[in-house]
């Protein structure tokens, strides 16, 4: 077996581990990875002396902290390119619209503000960094959830009621058809909000972009939704997905 080969088989291990989602035995692992048991043993070995991976009681098998570590890294390098990339997109936007933007990722079944432009309005939305709303309520949250994973999807909606359900089920349908999502005085009663979603290079939801403000503004016509998919469009390519054609 070459390098590639063994660096392959490992990366399928911890790729079998991770879709897992909870800890395997070595047999389990040769079996995923289609390779023999002392084979399995031997990549556990040294994925192990590296902390990729930790071995459990009775034999299981799952993955170790250093991968959380990386996992952070790699996190953080993402959020910092974002951040510096719309900056001037959310204070273009705020200047466009009059409105309050904003920038939020997604934390498990939360979205999470990590930046945002107030609107130099006397009466405007003001929203701080770290503020976390789920992902079923609002314009931003939803804007993500409507892009996201089956699994992700399913777990949001087990969250609800079987009413909320069905509307939020619709809600996303049209969202992802529209490319935007739309909520008024559904988080807070006298706010709007329209967001859109970002994604990277291999279409995958990054984040969101939304614009907010005092319902009494709210213009019913598309000029703020066109803004807000304008901007997201933007810095969706800026991190580096491929624009349709």
């Amino acid at each position: 077996m070459n390098g590639n080969q063994t660096l392959g088989r490992a990366l399928d291990i911890l790729f079998a581990l991770a879709e897992a989602q909870t800890t395997l035995t070595v047999t389990q692992i040769a079996e995923k990875v289609s390779i023999p048991d002392s084979t399995a043993y031997r990549f556990l070995q040294t994925l192990e002396h590296n902390g990729l991976v930790e071995r459990r009681a009775k034999g299981q098998i799952g993955l170790g902290l250093r991968i959380l570590d990386l996992a952070r890294n790699v996190h953080q390098q993402i959020d910092r390119r974002m951040h510096d990339l719309a900056l001037p997109l959310l204070e273009e936007l705020t200047e466009a619209t009059g409105e309050t933007s904003i920038l939020a990722i997604r934390s498990g079944l939360n979205t999470v503000c990590v930046q945002s432009i107030e609107s130099h309005r006397l009466i405007r939305l003001s929203i701080e960094n770290g503020r976390i709303m789920p992902l079923y309520s609002g314009a931003t949250g939803k804007a993500i959830l409507a892009f996201e994973s089956a699994k992700v999807c399913d777990q949001v909606l087990e969250s609800v009621n079987d009413t909320a359900k069905a509307k939020l089920v619709s809600e996303l349908a049209s969202i992802r058809k529209t490319g935007f999502s739309k909520t008024v005085g559904e988080v807070d009663t006298d706010v709007f909000g329209v967001a859109a979603p970002v994604f990277n290079s291999r279409d995958y939801v990054l984040a969101s972009i939304t614009v907010a403000g005092p319902v009494s503004r709210y213009d019913e016509g598309l000029e703020i939704p066109r803004k807000v998919c304008e901007v997201a469009k933007t810095l969706s390519l800026k991190m580096g997905q491929i624009e349709k054609i």
